[in-house]
């Protein structure tokens, strides 16, 4: 079964320095028909202005990605790193036991990037971090793990029971992914048309699908497609 969630449907919120969709309840936005998919827990999609950020503050157990699509992300936290997130890479946070941060646009131009939370295997593990650059070429027209339980494939590893893939898809390119029809899977499509199962999506809708043994993509118009594989 897929289920299509349009972009418009999300959460929406205006703080001025932020714009943020919310595909999941989050902070002042509450749906208790979308409090999450499988162990997927938020997806954020976030606009920093200029010179603005978020302050210190803190999680715990929670495995955070941090996917930057332009502009450029300052990343500060309590464990000691403080590094810059291009477009291309993906930052991995495990929160656990608790830790702080922060995160800031200092470029002179929006930062756009998708910040995801993902439910631990494990609580109160010890924090870490990791981030790893994944070129446009090894999304091409096929979909790249980036994040993963085992780091395979060079992906970035997370404490969770959920895989993470990205792809860049356009004209003829096409892909398919085996599915375990008990888990679940979302499909993010981060901008341009593709085609999901059958089902047209459009920059910002979501396919949330259970049930099936085949994740079939393509025709693609400039798309950029983020995709979950998930506990149920």
């Amino acid at each position: 079964m897929l289920t299509v969630r349009k972009s418009l449907d999300r959460g929406y919120a205006d703080h001025g320095w932020l714009k943020s969709r919310h595909s999941f309840s989050f902070a002042g936005y509450y749906d208790p028909q979308h409090m999450g998919w499988g162990n997927l827990r938020v997806i954020n999609e976030d606009r920093i202005a200029p010179g603005t950020g978020f302050g210190t503050h803190g999680h715990r157990d929670m495995e955070i990605i941090s996917y930057v699509l332009s502009g450029e992300l300052a990343h500060k936290d309590t464990m000691g790193n403080t590094t810059a997130i291009p477009p291309g890479d993906v930052q991995r946070m495990s929160a656990g036991s608790g830790v702080q941060h922060s995160e800031f646009n200092h470029a002179p131009t929006e930062t756009h990037f998708f910040q995801i939370w993902i439910e631990p295997s494990a609580k109160s593990i010890a924090p870490g971090y990791e981030q790893k650059t994944f070129t446009p070429a090894e999304k091409r027209g096929q979909l790249r793990l980036v994040a993963s339980p085992d780091g395979a494939h060079g992906s970035v590893t997370i404490h969770a029971d959920a895989s993470l893939y990205a792809g860049l898809f356009d004209g003829a390119e096409s892909a398919t992914l085996k599915l375990n029809p008990l888990r679940k899977c979302c499909v993010h499509l981060v901008r341009g048309t593709l085609l999901v199962n059958g089902a047209t999506l459009t920059a910002g809708d979501a396919a949330l699908i259970e049930g099936e043994a085949l994740l079939a993509l393509g025709d693609g118009r400039d798309s950029e497609v983020l995709v979950f594989e998930l506990a149920p």
